[in-house]
């Protein structure tokens, strides 16, 4: 039986779609779908229910599923195993983070760990948290980094550090009269917020909600996908925003930017660790272990 096969099964049955395994796994949608017929073939049975909309597994193919999710866990178990044995700690590591984890955490740890372990290939893109997920489930990534806890039972999730979210404004703001204001002036004041799915935001919202504050009444006149952005257009006056504090330690001490209170609320999350446990491989292990004792 080819291996390949297997996989690709798998991470369609994770998909729920053949357009976006083929994308996934750089294969043509033809491919993908030439592949499960032949695996259908083989066991003489149908493994999608197939409708315009999307696919979904059978009973057979939940069967098969379960199989190969476990085999893709042996395979991994048994690489660490060798790995081990060896008594080496090399190959690639795909790590996903988190907008402010990748650009201003991660970067001093894995410089770190690139020192200790040198023969390891670290890989860091940065996807929200919703696409970490996703690159986790499919086996695109080995090891992920998000800004809130998310409800996922099949992976687990670790705190790892902590971070601060500040409330940020330009000096000359014309709508900010002092660093201390209300919750009123928050609803009022244009706001400029990050993108759905975003760690950020989720924390933001969640902690307003806390203190009885409706998030969908900030005055929003502007949605960004990157921190660079947000801060841009906070320093130019054009609103005000809630950002990771460790993102703009230099334009606080250059006070391009200033910090607003809000007496009663604070803004403090746990960045997580996220990961399939059964599937990790000695690399990531060996990552996880370090950060843990920095």
């Amino acid at each position: 039986m080819n291996l390949d096969y297997l996989i690709v099964f798998y991470v369609t049955a994770n998909n729920k779609s053949f357009s976006q395994t083929a994308k996934d796994l750089h294969l043509s949608q033809s491919s993908v779908s030439l592949q499960i017929k032949q695996l259908e073939e083989k066991w003489d049975c149908q493994l999608f229910e197939r409708t315009t909309k999307k696919i979904s597994l059978t009973p057979a193919g939940e069967i098969l599923y379960n199989k190969v999710k476990k085999l893709i866990a042996l395979m991994n178990e048994t690489q660490n195993e060798i790995e081990e044995l060896k008594g080496t700690v090399h190959g690639d590591l795909k790590v996903g983070a988190s907008l402010t984890i990748g650009e201003h955490f991660l970067p001093f740890l894995l410089a770190d760990f690139s020192h200790l372990y040198p023969k390891v290939k670290l890989h860091l893109k940065v996807y929200n948290s919703g696409q970490i997920v996703e690159k986790l489930l499919n086996h695109e990534i080995n090891l992920g980094f998000i800004e809130s806890m998310l409800s996922y039972p099949a992976l687990k999730q670790v705190p790892f550090a902590k971070d601060e979210l500040i409330i940020i404004a330009s000096p000359q703001n014309k709508f900010i009269k002092t660093t201390d204001i209300t919750i009123k002036e928050l609803l009022e004041v244009p706001f400029i917020i990050r993108e759905k799915g975003s760690g950020t935001r989720q924390v933001m919202e969640d902690t307003l909600r806390r203190c009885h504050v409706d998030a969908s009444k900030l005055n929003v006149i502007m949605e960004l996908e990157h921190t660079e952005a947000i801060k841009s257009c906070v320093e130019a006056g054009l609103g005000i925003s809630i950002i990771s504090k460790s993102a703009v330690k230099k334009e606080l001490k250059l006070q391009t930017l200033m910090q607003l209170n809000i007496e009663g609320i604070t803004l403090h999350r746990d960045f997580y660790m996220i990961y399939h446990e059964e599937a990790l491989k000695h690399t990531s292990r060996k990552l996880i272990e370090f950060i843990h004792n920095k």
